[in-house]
């Protein structure tokens, strides 16, 4: 009994770490195209980068001859271990360099062509990450493994907490601004002054150094990676949690990374077959989960068509003159009752 109750904390716990993980790309996704106005598809990149520096420099030095144990491991990495908090800054820096240099020709591009282009980066990346030449680095499509874990769930709830509150400082200040009045019209913007491609470059630097961040932190939580992890699905994933949660919210986009990742969890169930009697209800069955999944987020966005925040953010004022709504609402149709039934 004790062993169960002990594996459904476990469980419990390992679902909040990977919500606050994907809260944080989430926001920072959510800060280039919600606040920035610039659609890109490169999320799973960078996240990529992230967690292969992570990864690379804090696996120990004793058990690496187990882990590169086919072409062996590159001398000049061999005997280099950082502590996590230095590996996971350097992993969102190299991120983020890498979006410096991807923005100079990508970022004058726009709309879909945008998004086209850091998608086909995104899978660049994995390429090479998982390519023969990089065995000695990365073990190329072996992965990596022997990750050291979180040593306590404040470790990922610290970082998201910093993250976020950086974020959020960023776009209620003069760049934020900017931001939003590029998203708004850059035609506009630019004659009010606004370096267009300086904002546009500094938010897509950002987004990337942050997603390198979440990139990092994935890797602890999954101790063992490879360059399957960051398909295209992983972006589509990020972007349904905006999506849903708000495009343009902050809020909302921590909202739609626990909605997401709970959600998922929670319906394994429907995976489940279910017997009633000596019935099985054909139904229940393995991917059915995913069918209800897509069914309640369907509804989810005919009732919330700018998603449940939408651009707004959460407040406790806001959450008070909402239940004030709620008996005002029924008193309202008790009364319409009443005058139709007097009628």
């Amino acid at each position: 009994m004790l062993q169960l109750n002990a594996a459904k904390h476990n469980y419990a716990i390992s679902i909040i770490e990977r919500s606050l993980i994907y809260a944080i790309v989430a926001v920072a996704m959510n800060l280039l195209t919600g606040f920035t106005g610039l659609f890109s598809l490169g999320q799973a990149g960078f996240m990529a980068i992230g967690a292969y520096t992570v990864a690379i420099f804090t696996i120990p030095v004793d058990v690496r001859p187990n882990v590169y144990y086919i072409s062996g491991i590159n001398e000049a990495i061999a005997n280099i271990q950082l502590p996590f908090p230095v590996a996971l800054i350097l992993g969102g820096l190299l991120a983020a360099a890498l979006a410096a240099l991807i923005g100079i020709p990508v970022l004058r591009l726009k709309s879909d062509y945008l998004a086209i282009a850091t998608l086909g980066i995104s899978e660049i990346i994995r390429a090479v990450i998982s390519a023969p030449q990089m065995d000695r680095i990365t073990n190329g499509s072996y992965g990596l493994k022997n990750i050291p874990g979180f040593s306590t769930i404040f470790t990922p709830v610290i970082i998201t907490v910093i993250c976020i509150g950086i974020m959020i400082l960023l776009i209620n200040s003069s760049y934020g601004r900017a931001f939003k009045a590029i998203r708004e019209n850059d035609v506009a913007a630019e004659a009010m002054g606004i370096n267009l491609f300086k904002h546009k470059e500094m938010a897509f630097i950002i987004s990337s150094f942050f997603t390198g961040i979440a990139g990092g932190l994935l890797a602890v939580y999954m101790r063992s990676i490879d360059a399957k992890t960051f398909q295209v699905t992983l972006t589509y994933n990020i972007l349904l949690m905006v999506v849903i949660g708000g495009i343009g919210s902050v809020t909302g986009s921590i909202i739609g990374a626990f909605l997401v990742n709970c959600g998922q969890e929670w319906l394994r169930f429907f995976d489940e077959p279910l017997m009633i009697g000596s019935f099985q209800v054909p139904l229940f069955r393995t991917g059915f989960r995913m069918v209800i999944f897509s069914i309640l987020l369907m509804v989810v966005v005919l009732f919330y068509r700018r998603g449940i925040m939408g651009t707004s953010e959460f407040s406790w004022d806001g959450l008070g003159r909402l239940f004030k709504r709620i008996p005002a609402a029924f008193s309202r149709k008790k009364a319409a009752k009443e005058t139709g039934g007097d009628e």
